[in-house]
């Protein structure tokens, strides 16, 4: 019985988080979108894999185009937060400050469940 609780709960979160491993080009900047309903929980994780410095500019807009993080030359990063208000959340790499190395990025966008608890709108950083 057990392993079939966890089996059903790893599938369930499979479903849930998506990863990706992409190219930002040089003087480039890749975005991707999750659209959601308030009080769900996001999560994005990534990490500079390969090229120059090993560093990536983040920006995390909500639905209403309000910067919710904007991070320069990182290395990686965790982050979660509950959505403010319904709609599509942006997740943009830039690579606009490198004059010709394109990086390699892996990260994974995760949506989990509504969270009421949790203040709306807070990005919290995981430590690295």
């Amino acid at each position: 019985m057990n392993f079939l609780i966890y089996v059903l709960s790893f599938i369930s979160l499979w479903e849930a988080a998506r990863a990706y491993f992409i190219t930002v080009d040089a003087h480039a900047e890749e975005c991707f979108f999750e659209r959601v309903t308030a009080g769900t929980k996001l999560g994005l994780a990534f990490e500079v894999a390969e090229g120059g410095f090993l560093d990536i500019d983040l920006r995390i807009i909500g639905p209403d185009n309000k910067v919710l993080h904007e991070g320069e030359r990182e290395s990686n990063g965790r982050y979660t937060f509950p959505a403010a208000m319904d709609g599509v959340y942006t997740y943009c790499f830039s690579n606009k400050m490198s004059t010709m190395t394109p990086k390699s990025i892996m990260f994974s966008m995760d949506v989990g469940d509504s969270d009421e608890k949790k203040e709306h709108g807070e990005v919290e950083a995981a430590s690295k």
